[in-house]
């Protein structure tokens, strides 16, 4: 099945199983780009934030204005830092950014309980790799890959340029279907 892709310069649609990397500067304008990867022609998706908490990832939603209700959201933040934890039916928690088994479950699980067209973004590797390590993230990222593959979903995925080494950026590139280059200004280009 064919997903709608609201990214400037990208094509109208790309195909189910899909995973798009998102490279951005660290104060890049992320959030508009994911945002609107989520909130076109999607029947549910998965926010798994290993950069902010689950209260923080409701307001980007609300302010950005898409559909809560098609929201799952996997908070990994707060539990490692003693926050309070809002518990509805759609945030989930696992102990750490580090707890890559976790994430990479709970995105199986959720891909397995939700019918349709379904998105997942990682907001992002960038954060995990800070936790755990460059090789664990990758293996990581290629298991949710798999997963989209196998449940026909499409998935974006944060990654900071201004943080990993030239070889570390070029290796996940090369594991991606499709890059989204995000620069300082805001400008935009897409290679799928």
């Amino acid at each position: 099945m064919d997903y709608s892709l609201a990214i400037e310069n990208g094509p109208e649609t790309i195909p189910g199983g899909t995973g798009l990397l998102l490279v951005h500067p660290s104060i890049g304008e992320t959030d508009r780009i994911d945002t609107d990867f989520l909130k076109t022609d999607t029947d549910a998706f998965l926010v798994v934030s290993t950069r902010t908490t689950a209260r923080e990832v409701e307001q980007k939603l609300e302010y950005y204005d898409v559909d809560e209700t098609k929201a799952t959201i996997l908070d990994t933040l707060s539990v490692e830092r003693g926050y309070s934890r809002r518990s509805s039916e759609n945030v989930y928690y696992v102990s750490a950014p580090d707890d890559l088994d976790g994430v990479v479950d709970r995105v199986e699980r959720f891909l397995t309980e939700h019918e349709g067209k379904r998105r997942v973004s990682v907001d992002s590797l960038t954060e995990m790799a800070y936790y755990a390590d460059d090789d664990a993230v990758y293996e990581a990222a290629a298991d949710i890959l798999d997963l989209l593959d196998e449940h026909d979903a499409v998935g974006i995925f944060h990654l900071s340029e201004e943080v990993h080494e030239v070889a570390t950026l070029d290796r996940f590139r090369d594991l991606f279907e499709g890059v989204i280059e995000l620069d300082g200004d805001g400008n935009v280009a897409v290679d799928i």
